[in-house]
């Protein structure tokens, strides 16, 4: 390469949330890049929420090509940006922002790496299945729009908390083609006969508490059913050991991360995902 053609400077991505710490998507990411032979960086960058104005700020004045949005930032991030995608602007919540030109645009890959997952790790089309979600925070609300545009003919929405519950339903009800509804859940929820996937979207189980399950009637799960933790670590929860004793299909939460991380990396740089080395690296980091 000739001196003229030369360049030193690093394309700049990551990620803000509070606390992030342990955010792991780092690992994957710059595997990737390293992969794809490109010279970027991913930087995992706590920022407060009383920081975020001055954070995106930030993102403009250092020309970065993105970035990442997890908790508590995927719906204040909202009001920095220039637009929204469909989707995003449908589910009323942001993790990816994309710089097109001097516009940052906000995304929502939750959904997308949910779907794919369901599909490419799973070997299950969605298209004309019934699925129950359990629980109806920003992760639920993000899959079951997505699933749901993927032509989905049923969704159940399990929640503790009536009104998000209901809101969720709702707006399923009307903003898309499924037929959605909601289950208040009180005690043991017992999956209904006929449901063909059902999500643990919930936080139950999540390090360090490894030993929580959800509170869901075991025989009430069964061979005929794809059971689904969205939880990456540990990636094998209690929930998925104990569908997996009743004979149902399991697909855990690893491979929602590494899809969503995929279609993140394919936004920002334009270059395929290596979606293999992306999911090698993120096992590493859970079987350490």
């Amino acid at each position: 390469m000739s001196q003229e053609t030369q360049s030193y400077k690093a394309e700049l991505v990551g990620v803000f949330g509070c606390p992030v710490a342990e955010n792991p998507t780092v690992v994957m990411m710059e595997a990737a890049f390293q992969a794809r032979g490109l010279n970027w960086r991913y930087l995992t960058i706590e920022v407060r929420p009383e920081d975020l104005a001055e954070a995106m700020a930030g993102l403009r004045a250092f020309n970065m090509r993105g970035i990442g949005l997890t908790i508590p930032h995927k719906v204040s991030v909202i009001q920095y940006l220039d637009r929204l995608s469909p989707e995003a602007e449908l589910m009323g919540a942001v993790n990816a922002v994309v710089r097109e030109g001097d516009a940052l645009v906000g995304h929502n890959t939750d959904g997308q790496g949910f779907l794919r997952s369901v599909r490419d790790d799973a070997g299950v089309d969605p298209r004309g299945k019934r699925i129950v979600f359990l629980g109806a925070g920003g992760a639920a609300r993000a899959m079951t729009v997505e699933m749901a545009l993927a032509g989905v003919e049923h969704i159940t929405v399990v929640n503790r908390s009536p009104g998000r519950g209901q809101d969720l339903a709702r707006l399923l009800q009307e903003k898309t083609p499924v037929q959605a509804e909601f289950t208040h859940w009180q005690g043991e929820y017992a999956v209904p006969s006929g449901t063909d996937i059902l999500v643990n979207a919930t936080s139950i189980g999540l390090y360090p508490d490894v030993d929580e399950v959800p509170p869901v009637a075991l025989s009430s799960i069964g061979p005929d059913l794809l059971v689904c933790d969205v939880l990456p670590n540990p990636p094998y929860t209690a929930f998925l050991s104990a569908a997996e004793a009743q004979d149902a299909r399991i697909l855990d939460g690893l491979g929602m991360l590494v899809h969503q991380g995929a279609v993140g990396f394919q936004m920002w740089t334009g270059v395929e995902a290596p979606i293999d080395v992306m999911r090698q690296a993120l096992e590493r980091v859970f079987t350490a």
